[in-house]
């Protein structure tokens, strides 16, 4: 999962990453799950990609350490 700030800056969530369909800028970032909800957040796309690679990189890690 990864921590996203929602598009008025006051809070932050946890989101699972893996159920994200896409995401556009149009400015604000919009972030459609494959649910079709829209959930709008205050980081760019690229600084979410990251976030997913991230987390994903953590668990390789882990996966690698427990073999």
């Amino acid at each position: 999962m990864i921590k996203l700030t929602r598009i008025n800056r006051s809070e932050t969530f946890w989101l699972n990453e893996n159920l994200i369909e896409f995401m556009e800028e149009t400015p604000d970032t919009i972030i459609t799950m494959i649910s079709g909800r829209k959930i709008g957040v205050a980081e760019t796309v690229d600084e979410i990609i990251k976030l997913i690679a991230d987390a994903r990189k953590k668990i390789i890690v882990a996966r690698n350490e427990i073999e």
